[in-house]
This record gives structure tokens, sequence and C-alpha cells, in this order.
């Protein structure tokens, strides 16, 4: 087949990026002809399947220059013409596209449609039906903007917690969905069960057809060790909705058990603040780790802990815990029960009571038994279900069904 791949960014920024470059990868491998579409800046290293839009800087620049930019981050009708033509190009059987919204647009779906091929959409956010991507802001889960009623956004100050950019994403979700993008789509995957049923209480009456496509990885290629060190750890961004603050809290009643974070971000300065209000000699920060350094830590500790507020759908750091054999201790939140299996591969807490994170932390403290027959189920889970075969079988499927849909619809 030739598949034509689109995504706001090639560049590595985060999980999304990581879908996207193995998906392409694990096709191509397989003997498709595949054409990714991304916006960044050209480079040496670039692939030859890799074409690069250009797109305003949305992120920095003045106020004006936001504001004048707006019309296009919504709906990018350049980048429809710029797409048009990379198909009549190209000639793809499909367009598998990710997240689009802002850099490239849902114009890029019209294109598609113009075209008349099918278009298979992974989403791996709620920006489809929650206007800040999240369901989540100032602490809390919000369904506000179910029924499309997505002057919520506006009104909560959701994004950011900025009036301006609030009511930006109000008036981009109106529009979206006054322009019906979203049913452009004939298949999406989703990595979670979770993800699913709550799109489908945000779309009620709105029919679609979905599949699971869980995350490309190789797990197989990880090496895992039976024996491990008393530590507990968190790696990941250090941002509010990822509830490091409630594995702080925890850290006090876990009879001086250590706990290391790894990670950066705007929330660091206010939880080392609380860890030394808090006089807790046993939780270290040790900053941003990658590669090597990361696993070396990681494929030693005793357990993962993933204490997310937000609904999070399929978090990749499960991924790399359970490819080293390490049970995660996780919140009740998105799809990451789906993966833990309370009491199989990890265990499950209430993310808003810091007292049954600790007791999970003090368990597994003291049984290694249990933590070591957790890592190795993990394990098992891992190889079996995240591997290239699995992955490609996964996403065939989805295209036969997109092709399928897109098929009925002409009817």
């Amino acid at each position: 087949m030739r598949i034509l791949l689109a995504h706001k960014f090639h560049e590595l920024t985060g999980g999304a990026e990581v879908f996207f470059r193995e998906t392409e990868r694990v096709l191509r491998a397989a003997g498709h002809d595949t054409l990714m579409v991304a916006t960044g800046a050209d480079a040496v290293d670039r692939p030859h399947n890799l074409q690069l839009l250009q797109a305003p800087d949305y992120e920095g620049g003045t106020l004006l220059g936001k504001a004048i930019n707006l019309p296009r981050a919504i709906y990018d009708g350049g980048k429809r013409r710029q797409m048009a033509g990379i198909i009549a190009e190209f000639q793809p059987d499909l367009l598998h596209a990710f997240a689009i919204n802002v850099h490239l647009s849902p114009s890029i779906l019209d294109a598609a449609h113009d075209a008349d091929i099918p278009v298979i959409a992974t989403l791996n956010d709620y920006k489809h039906i929650c206007p800040n991507y999240k369901l989540f802001h100032h602490g809390r889960i919000c369904y506000d903007c179910k029924g499309q009623r997505f002057f919520n956004a506006a009104r909560n100050r959701c994004c950011k917690d900025n009036a301006a950019l609030s009511l930006a994403s109000t008036a981009e979700a109106y529009i979206h969905d006054v322009l019906g993008v979203y049913r452009r789509i004939h298949h999406f995957t989703f990595s979670s069960d979770f993800m699913a049923e709550v799109t489908t209480q945000f779309w009620p009456d709105r029919p679609f057809s979905w599949s699971k496509l869980r995350n490309p990885f190789a797990s197989a290629t990880h090496q895992s060790r039976t024996d491990d060190e008393p530590y507990g750890l968190y790696f990941g961004r250090l941002v509010a909705e990822k509830g490091v603050d409630r594995l702080i809290e925890a850290a006090a009643d876990i009879n001086g058990f250590p706990i290391k974070i790894i990670g950066s971000g705007p929330e660091q300065p206010r939880l080392e603040a609380l860890a030394a209000r808090q006089g807790l000699s046993n939780v270290e920060f040790l900053g941003p780790k990658w590669g090597a350094a990361l696993e070396a830590i990681l494929s030693r500790a005793r357990f993962v802990v993933v204490p997310s507020l937000w609904p999070e759908n399929f978090p990749y750091v499960i991924n790399q815990a359970f490819a080293l054999a390490r049970p995660v201790i996780g919140s009740r939140r998105g799809g990451i029960p789906e993966l833990v299996a309370d009491g199989e591969r990890g265990l499950i807490f209430e993310p808003d009571d810091p007292g049954a994170l600790a007791a999970h932390i003090r368990h597994l403290a003291t049984d290694q038994a249990a933590a070591r027959r957790m890592g190795i189920a993990a394990k098992l889970y891992s190889d079996a279900l995240f591997n290239d075969g699995a992955f490609l079988t996964d996403v065939t499927e989805a295209y036969r069904r997109g092709i399928d849909a897109h098929r009925h619809r002409r009817r």
C-alpha cells in the first residue's frame, strides 16, 4: 500500500511523535511505501520520505502575531492546498492522521476528502472532544463541554488558565464542529478502551468506527533483570496534572523507603519545596535522564509510580517499565488501570488518596517477592502485545476497516 502519514511535528517532543515515527518504521519495514508530512525546520539528516511544511511560531512571538495567525491555527487553507498537491503527486491509498491540530490543522482532512481517499486517525489525546486536550483543568476532571457546550472552556479558563487562549480554543472547537472536520475520518484508533468509551459519551448520536491500536513498542528488545534495589521511581514531566505532589505527600508515610524522581518541568521548584517542608530525606530529585542513563535507573527500581491526576490515555512510561519487568503503582485514571490490571502487573490507587498510594508503596517495599511476581507478569504481557508483528496486524486491520467505511459512505 501507499500510505501517507501526517503529524504536526517530526522532531521528538513526546510520546505522540514516537508513535508517529514508529508507525512509519513498522509499515516501511513491512514493505509499504510511506510518506510522512509534518512541520518543522529542515535538517541534513532528514529522512528521504519526510516532507516538511512551514508553520508559524504559535508558542513564541508577540500577542499581535498570535492573533494574526489564529485563523491559520484553526483552519489553514494553505495547508489544505499543500496537502492536495502532495496527495496528487504521491497517490496514497489512504491518509493516516495523528495529532494535526494547530500546526497542520484539520484542513488537511478536507484535502483527503476532495481526493476521495480513506482517512484513518490515531488520537492520543482528547482534542476531538475537549478544547484543552486533557479533560482536566484546575486540579479536576472536567466533562463540561459535553454536548458541544464548548463555551465552558472560555468560562473555566481551562487552557493554561489563560482567558485569551481559552477563548481561542473555544472558537476552534465550535468552528471544527460546524465544519464537521471529524466526520471526515472513516476510522479512529485509540490506545485504550477508556478513550473510546469517553468519546462515545461525548458523541452519543454520532456513530463512529474504531479499533484499538496499542503503542508501537519493541518490548522484547529490552533486557530485564530479576533483581532490584530498594527504591521506587517516578519519571516524566513535572507538571501539575502528573500528580507528583501526591507521591511526595505519600512519601512521608512509607517508613523512609527511597523515592527517586526523574524529570523536569514548571512544577519542579514547588515539588522540591514541598519535599523540603516535610523534611523528606528519602525523596531525591535527579533531574532529566534519557536513554541508557534512564534505563540504568529504571531497570533496578523495585517499582514505578504513575500518579496521574488527569485521564492519561496510554502513558509510554508504563511501556518502558513493563519492558524492564518493573511493576507499576498507578492511579485510577484514563487507560492506566487497563494496563496495570490491579494485582497482576502492579497496583491501582485512587489519585486523591495519598494514604492509599503510601499503603501500596509500603506493600511492595516490604514484599519483594510480590514486586518480582508482578514485574515478571508485566514483562510477559508486554513482550506478547508490544512488538512489531502485533502492531502491524492491528494497524493493518484499522486500515481495512477504514477502507471499508470509506467504501460504505460512497454508496
